[in-house]
């Protein structure tokens, strides 16, 4: 037997439960992995909330690393033994060991601990088709990025410095600003007592920037359009605030001819090669020394109440796991 965090009915973090369960062999095209580690971010609190709603009851977490135990019929990528990480697949990460999908594990190459493999998976991909897919970035480029002390944003401070990309990020603290900036932010603006908006117009010499990638949503709009540049883009990847309202299409050519999008990583990454592709590239960053991404903050896999609670509290900074 095994156990994992499930949930039975939405609510706040007190709703998760320490469960026993049985994993099962893998069928076909499927592998048994057993975590390592195991990254805690903040689209699970939605599923548990009953922001994005799911079946219940339900296993949660979209990302995880660990080793193969057995391969189903069909599996040749992986074997018994292999490190692998993965993101996306059924729910249920949570867990101790779990039977998934095999086309979702990505081999974790030699110089990345699991530890760190299970703070890129989400957060990291995430970046890599934020910055070179959904809009692709090059040297020179200036971009605003709102919650750049977060997960995602330490990541991409790192891959924006290494791309010759000059990044505006938002903060809420001093603490969070000097951080961001440790990690390759030129410029960070402390959103909690500056104006956001009349800070990126001053740091661009009246311009705006061509790009905006926002994860909180509703408490940055529609201001963020207010950064764009004519033709700009902005890029919506997640609502820790809330929902951005529903709004008049009409306001995009008002500000300028705008473009607005709402990606996820699991169109970007929908095929294996896509996947693969997505991850050799993001690894090849992390062996090269070009990104770090150690975890910030460790939990029990059973206090996962606890790692959703300081989520929320935004008393987090960086990457959260959970050890098994």
């Amino acid at each position: 037997m095994s156990h994992a965090i499930r949930f039975h009915q939405t609510g706040g973090p007190e709703v998760l439960r320490f469960e026993e369960v049985t994993t099962g062999q893998p069928g076909p095209g499927e592998a048994r992995v057993r975590h390592t580690a195991i990254g805690v971010n903040y689209i699970d609190t939605y599923h548990r909330s009953g922001a994005y709603k799911v079946p219940l009851p339900s296993g949660i977490g979209v990302e995880g690393a660990g080793v193969v135990e057995a391969v189903g019929a069909g599996v040749d990528w992986v074997k018994v033994g292999d490190r692998v990480a993965y993101c996306g697949g059924p729910l249920g990460s949570y867990a101790e060991a779990r039977v998934m999908p095999a086309e979702r594990l990505v081999s974790i190459p030699d110089g990345v601990s699991d530890a760190v493999a299970a703070t890129l998976m989400l957060k990291g991909l995430t970046v890599q088709y934020l910055f070179r897919q959904t809009r692709p970035l090059h040297a020179g480029d200036t971009i605003l990025f709102h919650a750049a002390a977060g997960g995602v944003g330490l990541i991409a401070c790192q891959w924006a410095r290494a791309l010759g990309v000059t990044m505006i990020g938002t903060v809420g603290t001093d603490e969070k600003a000097a951080l961001a900036k440790a990690h390759g932010c030129t410029h960070t603006i402390v959103y909690t007592r500056e104006n956001f908006v009349e800070r990126v117009k001053e740091i661009t010499g009246g311009k705006g920037v061509p790009v905006v990638y926002d994860s909180i949503g509703k408490d940055t709009f529609p201001a963020s359009l207010d950064c764009l540049q004519p033709r700009g883009m902005f890029v919506l990847f997640g609502a820790a605030s809330g929902p951005v309202p529903p709004f008049d299409l009409g306001l995009l050519a008002q500000k300028g001819s705008l473009y607005a999008t709402r990606p996820t990583l699991f169109t970007y990454a929908a095929t294996r090669p896509e996947l693969a592709a997505m991850a050799d590239e993001m690894f090849g960053l992390v062996r090269a020394g070009r990104i770090v991404s150690e975890p910030r903050q460790r939990f029990a896999l059973r206090d996962a109440a606890g790692a959703h609670l300081a989520l929320e509290a935004r008393g987090t900074v960086g990457a959260t796991i959970l050890v098994p």
